[in-house]
């Protein structure tokens, strides 16, 4: 089985003065979630959707799920205090009430990263079955300034060897709930990265390459890209 994990639990602070988180800004009619959403339930590989979301929010997605009719969504849940807890959450209820066999495939994606596309979740779930822990990146188009002080340069490391991080970070579900276990019972491993919870294991995470386009809507300059792209029509067709 390959499970996707859809990370909706965040408060869109970073968004300004907006009324509601950012996964449920509507766009053209329809909420940033259901973008994401529909990407994962439109692809035949994934066989469950897992939603971690506001525990005030949770009446809200079953309305959306229903209405979008998502109907690979199984299951909606509430979120933890951070991202790291939300994902626990969810290793959990795969683990006690699904029961899932630790080959099954875990793709952990952020509900704000809407226009992932049909290449991304197919190659996690490939390189997934193949080296059990994998990362999506995208090359460092731009230079790395380094520095401690804030003000000043440290150092400007070769551009070469940095990518930038994004998701889907998929796993097989044995060494997810590992990670995550371990994470538990040592306080002191805090992150917002599943794949660094992983190397706390001393366990390699290989890479998968993303897309530019496969950006998080965080703040109101990319929710207006979000919509630029969409009116332009530049989104992957399945």
């Amino acid at each position: 089985m390959n499970y996707a994990i859809i990370l909706a639990s965040g408060t869109g602070s970073r968004m300004g003065n907006v009324d509601k988180p950012k996964q449920f800004i509507d766009v053209y009619g329809k909420p940033v979630i259901i973008y994401t959403l529909e990407a994962f339930a439109n692809h035949p590989e994934i066989d469950q959707i897992i939603i971690v979301t506001l525990e005030e929010w949770i009446e809200d997605v079953k309305i959306l799920v229903r209405k979008y009719e998502i109907d690979k969504v199984t299951t909606i849940i509430a979120g933890g205090s951070s991202r790291q807890a939300s994902v626990y959450e969810a290793i959990k209820h795969l683990a006690f009430s699904v029961n899932s066999s630790s080959e099954d495939i875990v793709v952990v994606h952020d509900a704000v990263r809407p226009l992932v596309n049909h290449r991304i979740i197919t190659d996690n779930i490939a390189a997934a079955k193949q080296y059990s822990a994998v990362d999506t990146v995208i090359p460092s188009a731009d230079t790395i300034v380094k520095s401690l002080s804030k003000e000043m340069i440290t150092e400007i490391p070769k551009r070469d060897y940095y990518y930038l991080g994004q998701t889907p970070q998929s796993f097989k579900f044995g060494l997810i709930e590992e990670a995550h276990k371990y994470a538990f019972n040592n306080p002191d491993i805090v992150t917002t990265d599943d794949c660094k919870l992983v190397l706390a294991l001393e366990y390699p995470v290989h890479l998968v390459m993303g897309d530019k386009l496969n950006f998080k809507v965080t703040t109101f300059e990319d929710l207006l890209l979000f919509k630029a792209i969409l009116k332009l029509g530049k989104i992957e067709v399945i």
